[in-house]
């Protein structure tokens, strides 16, 4: 399934007995032909017949898993869910079925193109099924539940007086909430109101990963974790070097942020809540998860900056622009670099808002339906500056996916899942004051006396992500490994998010809580690490697009709307989707065979020399990174 949402999106439990017993009379014959092998050695010819058939059936099984998901995610019922869980199940076997009968080609000499399908197809999957139908079924029922358990995530309170009717509460209310209450306990209630939604996934999680890890082995990987980090054109122990490296050069960044706002909510909130020197509480910063910061930028605004002289949720009330207005503004501007319109299916069949008559899952996401032209939006946005940017980063996913419709079905991918993430944000990155104005929603360019405020802004969400754009894959491959046991999932969960955010939970947590699975990411098994390289790509690919465009001065004034030059080099690079190594597509849009920090700290270099003075007399870090940050 070609979405940038997980392949069992949403689903349940098999219910009905006879339905139960039907799928699994499905099953276990694919599963026989995965132990056959052949009477003599075999071929190239026979490693492209065998590649041919298997991509036949499997973009086949895909599109009709997609459209089942589909319906299941903008329409959750009893049944949408039995039938995505059917339609997951029969793609994720027939994945297992081909990857575990691959292995018989391991010795063949092939092309390098066919070569590198065969190791996409064993890398397919997520969460492999074992090879043991009951089990196999049994992942399958497991994964969908718990995506639909996020899904459909309420928290009822009874407002103060009044015990006879409950106030319910589902996650865009409460995440409201956390974005504009500057009241301690009524953030902290939001807070643990969305946390009490989550420690009923706790055991069938624990059994997801038991099952997972058993898929994984089969295909000869010790974990799933470690098939997660095979798939980026480097061995598993060579990825998670480069991560690092990555995390390194990008830390004393987000220190100097941390400590900055650190400093800022000690003066709104007072010592007795925010420790000057200490952890940030995590309810404390605009966000359910405290993965990005815009939300409090009244909070931390510069003293004396005059803010950033304007702000798109007013412009885009003022111009009455609608949600599907945003998504037409973004659609726009990649016209302008030279691609085509959005096909019309796009505009009757995506969900863009929220649906006032069902449960939907309302976590943004791209779909590409059947790899041709049925590329889909699902989101419940809402015309703020936050969903502004959502609708170029989720249309970034369906240009790619249009880009690359031609390539083989195992092509149609972005070089690596960091890429996929980072080109609606590179083009995010143009939403500048110059690009406001081009397209009409600003009338004059603020004085440049904005420019920290500006950059303390985008750095609250583009820096202030790293950690935890990092952290929640830490956890998971650990928990993959068994260093985290299922009795310490959420000790080792705050672990982390200490030590690479410097946040604490807002009231103590113990192991009857299951805090990860309140992140969608967790419940929904999507890997996260390609949201950390995204961050960082989407700078490198936004640097190379503007010396394209010819843009001088600083790298942060640059917008290259209407360059046909940078809109050349980004249609070559989206249009070889995975046919090769993630760092032969990088060199040819960037020139750089590497992911590069350099860009990221290029854009906010100015604002790194303020955050060093603004720090001067504060503490700086925390524990054991108060070092690093000095």
């Amino acid at each position: 399934m070609r979405c940038f949402t997980p392949s069992a999106a949403v689903g349940g439990l098999i219910r009905h007995a006879a339905l139960a017993v039907w799928a699994l009379a499905i099953i276990r014959p694919a599963f026989s032909q995965a132990t056959s092998s052949h009477s003599a050695a075999p071929t190239v010819a026979d490693a492209r017949r065998f590649m041919d058939r298997a991509e036949k059936e499997l973009e086949a099984l895909s599109v009709k898993q997609s459209r089942a998901a589909w319906v299941a995610a903008t329409f959750i019922t009893d049944d949408t869910e039995e039938m995505s869980a059917d339609a997951q199940a029969r793609l994720s076997v027939a994945v297992q079925r081909y990857a575990l009968q691959a292995k018989g080609f391991d010795k063949v000499e092939m092309p390098s193109d066919l070569r590198r399908k065969f190791k996409l197809l064993k890398l397919s999957l997520a969460a492999p099924p074992p090879s043991d139908s009951a089990e196999a079924l049994e992942l399958t029922r497991l994964g969908v539940g718990l995506a639909s358990d996020y899904g459909k995530g309420t928290y009822c309170r009874h407002r103060s007086g009044d015990t006879a009717k409950a106030e319910c509460l589902q996650i865009n209310d409460l995440s409201r909430i956390l974005a504009t209450s500057r009241k301690p306990d009524e953030l902290l209630d939001a807070w643990i109101g969305w946390h009490s939604i989550s420690p009923p996934m706790r055991p069938r999680y624990a059994r997801f990963i038991e099952l997972s890890n058993k898929g994984a082995r089969e295909l000869g990987f010790a974990d799933a974790g470690q098939l997660w980090r095979a798939g980026y054109d480097m061995t598993p122990e060579q990825f998670t070097a480069e991560v690092e490296r990555l995390w390194k050069g990008v830390e004393p960044l987000y220190v100097a942020l941390h400590a900055y706002v650190r400093t800022k909510l000690v003066a709104q909130y007072g010592p007795s809540v925010v420790p000057p020197g200490g952890l940030i509480p995590a309810h404390l910063l605009g966000n359910m998860w405290a993965q990005e910061w815009g939300n409090i930028y009244d909070i931390v605004a510069p003293a004396g900056s005059g803010g950033l002289g304007y702000d798109i949720t007013a412009l885009l009330a003022s111009h009455h622009v609608d949600s599907p207005g945003m998504v037409r503004y973004g659609e726009r501007f990649f016209m302008s670099l030279g691609f085509d319109s959005l096909p019309g299916t796009f505009w009757t069949r995506s969900m863009l808002v929220k649906p006032r008559d069902r449960e939907v899952i309302c976590h943004a996401s791209a779909w590409d339906i059947d790899g041709k032209s049925d590329v889909r939006m699902k989101a419940c946005l809402e015309p703020t500056a936050s969903d502004f940017v959502t609708a170029h980063h989720e249309l970034g996913h369906n240009f790619y996916q249009r880009a690359y419709s031609a390539q083989p079905f195992l092509f149609r991918d972005g070089a690596n899942d960091g890429f996929h993430e980072a080109i609606g944000d590179a083009v995010a990155l143009s939403i500048t004051a110059t690009y406001l104005k081009q397209v009409g929603l600003l009338d004059s360019l603020p004085s440049a006396a904005g420019d920290t405020a500006y950059l303390l802004r985008q750095a609250l969400d583009k820096v202030a992500f790293l950690p935890f754009g990092l952290l929640i894959d830490q956890w998971r491959w650990k928990v993959f490994s068994g260093e985290i046991a299922p009795a310490d999932y959420n000790r080792g969960w705050w672990a982390l998010r200490e030590r690479y955010q410097g946040l604490a939970p807002p009231t103590p947590r113990t192991e009857a809580d299951f805090d990860p699975g309140a992140k969608f990411h967790v419940p929904a098994n999507t890997p996260y690490t390609r949201y950390f390289l995204a961050r960082l790509l989407q700078f490198q690919f936004y640097r190379a697009m503007c010396r394209a465009a010819g843009h001088t001065g600083p790298l942060y004034t640059c917008s290259f709307f209407g360059s046909k030059e940078a809109g050349a080099k980004l249609a070559r690079m989206l249009e070889a989707g995975a046919n090769r190594p993630w760092q032969e597509t990088l060199y040819t849009m960037t020139g750089e065979h590497d992911i590069d920090p350099g860009a990221m700290l290029e854009y906010f270099a100015p604002l790194k020399v303020w955050l060093d003075r603004q720090n001067q007399g504060h503490p700086v870090g925390w524990g054991n990174v108060e070092a690093a940050g000095r």
